[in-house]
């Protein structure tokens, strides 16, 4: 005879019922008054492989709006990609900052 878990009484343990989706951050772009318009293009094709038309309509909104959406992601993929950003401005002598907002 098999032991079968009782998933409502252990402690730790999820039924089907309690599955939860993973927590969604969104990552933004933040306007500067330094930081080029190609090299946000370049950021948002290489680091969230946008295609050229969908970066340049990212980068308009930074430019115009002060904030662009990237994406949304889960959160550590969302802290590498804002990371990944601040390291290339860097390297590159831009001040181009993103953040991480969390969904709804």
């Amino acid at each position: 005879m098999s032991e079968r878990t009782d998933t409502r009484t252990t402690p730790g343990l999820l039924d089907d019922s309690e599955t939860r989706e993973p927590r969604r951050f969104k990552v933004l772009l933040h306007n500067d008054d330094y930081t080029t318009m190609d090299f946000v293009v370049h950021v948002l094709r290489s680091v969230f492989q946008k295609p050229e038309h969908e970066a340049m309509r990212i980068m308009l909104a930074v430019h115009q709006q002060g904030l662009g959406m990237c994406g949304v992601y889960t959160s550590e993929v969302a802290e590498t990609k804002v990371d990944t950003v601040h390291a290339m401005a860097k390297a590159a002598g831009y001040p181009l900052r993103a953040s991480m907002e969390e969904v709804g």
